[in-house]
């Protein structure tokens, strides 16, 4: 009997631990799912390739605008092997960015950058690292009233210098592209490296080109590609290997500015950006774990370099663009800067408030053109539940800010360049919670405020005069982006300006 017993209460427990191993791998394949996330809806994914096969590599906004009529405002696309859950229209984007806003605040995985600055720098850095940083950075700026001059004095300085350089054009046709981005970009060198640079040095002139071709290339199906197939692409030639050179030279450029910034480097007495991050240091020195060394200095200074240049020239060059091809708009605000400002003074960021309709077509100018439709991914820095899908931590997101601008409850005919999206019923200047040119929520562009001056000052300083003629008739001019990627890149055109 007693055998028949112990075999009996081996049967059972044998049973128990078989009952007990299902129980634990069905437990474990749940929580393999749960870890694997319910997203958001999409189309079937090919292996390998992903989605890349449904979408216009050229025009990545009008493949994302189709598939948001089929599968809703928050999808999934797969770029090769990687989910990115897209998010489409003001109302997903304000619930994620605003509304969830320190779950959606880690960076994307992109590629034709990160495989370059290594995680270092403000832009695509993550976690302490880029907290840490970008407190540094918002407060150094803001406090640049440092030295000698303000911050709006040196934009109505360059504004002036910028002057001349039209003046000097005799009336004959230009391309306007690298007349704008010397002005520019000599606001934030002053900034970060302390002084201006002539527009006739060929250095600073070829740095604008590799600034001006990274931002086309990476917004380019090549762009697109790269960021898909990283690995693959690097071992293929085409365009997108210029994205690369063209940063080892950038960087090459600000190495030079910090070595020669570290022989004249004076703690007590800091002169720019550079020299405040010199600073930080020199105080974290005894810190092993610290944010702040050589690299991350050299990175940081690279993207404001890169981001201070090329998006704000950018805008100004579509937005000259826009009023020539609507002089009757053009002419309004040049009757409100004669009455507000006048011919005999600068104009200055004070005046923007007193100027409803000018503010008014700025804004819209920024609107219309979304100069970073796509903007740069996001990412959830942990497991995440939005609406009713369950995003893992890590995960891809791309918010994609033309459809914002686009969103017909938010704008009364979006496809239409109307500054009255921006006036009320008495004509005053009316915000719109559903403008976001500079993204929105914790990752939004720290360099906003100085942009804002720029825009309003630079486009101020020269219609108040000059007057921007055409080279051909009004009703030709097609302001469709030339490529449409990450970022709406203007086409090329020629103008020319009349003294007023």
């Amino acid at each position: 009997m007693l055998p028949n017993v112990v075999t009996g209460w081996e049967r059972i427990e044998f049973r128990s631990m078989t009952i007990g191993f299902v129980i634990l791998c069905v437990s474990f394949l749940m929580f393999l799912k749960k870890k694997k996330g319910k997203l958001p809806p999409g189309p079937k994914p090919l292996p390998l390739l992903g989605n890349l096969h449904q979408l216009d590599t050229k025009d990545l906004v009008k493949s994302l605008k189709e598939l948001n009529n089929k599968y809703g405002p928050v999808f999934t696309i797969y770029l090769g092997p990687r989910p990115n859950v897209i998010l489409y229209g003001y109302q997903a984007v304000r619930e994620a960015l605003v509304e969830q806003a320190e779950d959606f605040s880690g960076r994307g995985e992109f590629p034709a950058f990160h495989n370059f600055t290594q995680g270092n720098g403000i832009a695509f850095s993550n976690g302490e690292k880029w907290k840490l940083l970008r407190r540094f950075a918002l407060v150094t700026l803001r406090n640049f009233g440092m030295g000698k001059r303000s911050v709006e004095e040196r934009i109505q300085e360059e504004a002036q210098f910028m002057l001349e350089e039209f003046r000097n054009t005799k009336q004959k046709p230009f391309d306007p592209t690298f007349f704008l981005s010397r002005a520019v970009s000599n606001v934030i060198c002053s900034i970060v490296f302390g002084n201006r640079l002539e527009y006739e040095d060929k250095r600073f002139l070829s740095l604008l080109h590799l600034i001006n071709d990274n931002f086309q290339v990476v917004s380019s199906g090549w762009g697109t590609l790269y960021n898909t197939f990283p690995g693959i692409m690097n071992h293929l030639p085409g365009p997108h290997h210029r994205i690369f050179k063209n940063l080892v030279k950038l960087k090459q450029f600000v190495l030079e500015n910090v070595t020669d910034h570290e022989k004249t480097f004076q703690p007590d007495c800091p002169r720019d950006f550079i020299d405040c991050f010199l600073i930080k240091i020199q105080k974290e020195k005894g810190n092993p774990t610290s944010s702040f060394n050589m690299e991350t200095l050299v990175m940081t200074s690279l993207n404001l370099f890169f981001g201070g240049t090329e998006t704000v020239s950018t805008t100004l060059r579509y937005g000259i663009l826009i009023l020539i091809k609507y002089p009757d708009i053009t002419e309004k605000v040049h009757q409100e800067i004669d009455k507000v400002i006048g011919r005999n003074r600068c104009p200055t960021v004070e005046d923007r408030s007193k100027m409803p309709y000018t503010d008014a077509v700025i804004h819209e100018i920024q609107r219309f053109t979304s100069i970073i439709s796509l903007n740069l991914p996001h990412a959830v820095i942990r497991d995440t539940q939005f609406r009713s899908y369950y995003l893992p931590k890590g995960t891809n997101v791309l918010p994609v800010i033309t459809s914002v601008h686009n969103d017909t409850e938010k704008f009364k005919d979006p496809q239409t360049f109307n500054p009255e999206n921006f006036l009320d019923e008495n004509n005053r200047f009316k915000n719109n919670e559903a403008f976001m040119p500079f993204s929105t929520g914790k990752r939004i562009c720290l360099g906003e405020g100085l942009a804002r001056m720029e825009i309003f000052i630079f486009l101020t300083t020269f219609l108040q005069n000059l007057t921007f003629k055409p080279t051909v008739p009004p009703d030709e001019i097609d302001l469709t982006p030339s490529i449409s990627g990450v970022g709406n890149v203007p086409p090329i055109y020629q103008l020319r300006v009349i003294p007023r």
